[in-house]
């Protein structure tokens, strides 16, 4: 570090105007070299203090929190370092490439969070050409094909949506702020977009006028676009109910095709997201090079046919899952999915509604196709799901509120989930309780 200092206090001891711009680019780019192995020599430190648990010393619950305070960084930039630190044992090539400062932390920590899916060797070569929002990018489609990270990713971009107002009434205005999963937000702004194509809108943004004020011409537009989208839908829009299927929108996902039959690739998209939105939908197959340059794109098809939706309206006559009376809004959902090898008919497809769509597709509960083509639901602890609900007498022993037992819920509720015998244990119903029967009348 005394050399660095050294060398570092003789470039700033020359006169600048004396350089030459290359000159100046030269020095800052051996600084930068310099800087990112000195990052990767305290990332090492760092990463041997919290093994030998130095961070007790000073009373400290865990090593983020000691490196927090010694550093003078926030916590979660500790977190994230430490975690770095950690996750680089595993990943030699990086570790040597950050190491001589070929590589900067911020590609280093991207990288972590994916190299483990993938060949490292060919991400650190992507990495060492590509910019930081480039490989982070790269990254993140990477981590939407692991099934595991894909699910996790998912539920808890559908777990963090909001919606919050807020009433300005001294400047008589309402504040409106939303999160929603980024391809429930493209449908937004495609509506959006259609209300300005359909003259909703005010559209008369002055070309001459600066760009500050285009911005805030633009800007009002998008307002009144939700405004008109909200009129349209209490003037009466509705979903279909198995008539119209003509898209009015599109929403393009790009994901591999070998990456949804459990292979290596990318996504834009979690890969357990993009099968959801699969199963219903308008696909165009485009065929690219090593590149991402198309080579050829394919007709423009729907997984889902007009008259193949309307039998399955007119046989499920809504949300087929227990206990579910959503009519409108509903996919098209292959208990079999077509990426699989599953055929898009009828006797492989079943109505959802959206939520109970998005929850199947993200491991919240499972569809089991039983020998004589009924339907059995199944929660994710593996419990069948009757078509009425559970009763209380479901959870109880069978030798518990016998004829001399005044109250059939001694003991406790939920007994039965302790039991080892697998008759006793399930709910004591018929079988026709828990299927689903999928009959079209002819």
């Amino acid at each position: 570090m005394s050399a660095v200092m050294s060398s570092f206090a003789a470039d700033v001891s020359e006169h600048t105007e004396a350089r030459t711009v290359d000159e100046l680019d030269a020095a800052i780019g051996r600084l930068v070299r310099q800087m990112n192995a000195e990052c990767y020599r305290l990332l090492v430190l760092v990463r041997e203090f919290d093994d030998r648990l130095g961070f007790m010393k000073w009373s400290f619950k865990s090593c983020a929190e000691w490196f927090s305070w010694r550093a003078s960084i926030g916590l979660s930039a500790a977190r994230e370092k430490l975690r770095t630190a950690h996750a680089l044992r595993t990943l030699p090539a990086t570790s040597a490439a950050f190491a001589a400062g070929r590589l900067s932390y911020s590609k280093a920590r991207a990288m972590t969070r994916a190299a483990h899916l993938c060949d490292e060797e060919w991400l650190l070569a992507y990495a060492l050409n590509a910019t930081v929002a480039q490989l982070e990018e790269r990254c993140r489609q990477i981590r939407n094909v692991a099934p595991a990270d894909s699910a996790q990713d998912a539920r808890r971009a559908w777990a963090n949506r909001s919606l919050t107002a807020w009433r300005d009434e001294g400047r008589g205005l309402m504040r409106i702020t939303a999160e929603v999963p980024i391809e429930e937000g493209e449908l937004v702004l495609r509506s959006f977009a259609l209300a300005v194509a359909g003259g909703e809108v005010t559209t008369d943004v002055d070309p001459d006028a600066v760009a500050e004020s285009k911005g805030s011409s633009w800007r009002a537009q998008q307002a009144d676009a939700l405004v008109a989208v909200a009129k349209a839908y209490l003037d009466g829009g509705s979903g279909s109910e198995g008539g119209a299927t003509a898209d009015h929108y599109q929403v393009v996902v790009h994901a591999d095709a070998k990456s949804l039959t459990g292979g290596t690739g990318r996504s834009d998209l979690p890969v357990d997201t993009v099968k959801r939105l699969l199963c219903d939908c308008s696909l165009v197959t485009v065929v690219e090079d090593d590149n991402g340059n198309p080579l050829d794109v394919g007709r423009k098809q729907r997984t889902v046919s007009t008259p193949l939706r309307r039998a399955l309206y007119a046989r499920d006559r809504g949300c087929t899952f227990p206990g579910c009376h959503r009519k409108r809004y509903l996919d098209g959902h292959h208990v079999k999915h077509w990426v699989d090898g599953g055929e898009t008919s009828a006797d492989n497809m079943t109505l959802l509604c959206t939520h109970h769509h998005r929850m199947l597709h993200e491991g919240g509960f499972s569809i089991v196709e039983e020998a004589d083509d009924t339907l059995r639901f199944v929660n994710a602890g593996g419990r069948t799901i009757p078509r009425n609900g559970y009763r209380l007498e479901d959870f109880v022993d069978d030798d518990i509120g016998g004829e001399g037992d005044a109250d059939p819920s001694r003991e406790g509720v939920y007994t039965a989930s302790w039991q080892t015998d697998v008759e006793r244990a399930e709910v004591r119903e018929t079988a026709a309780v828990y299927r689903l029967r999928r009959t079209i009348a002819p």
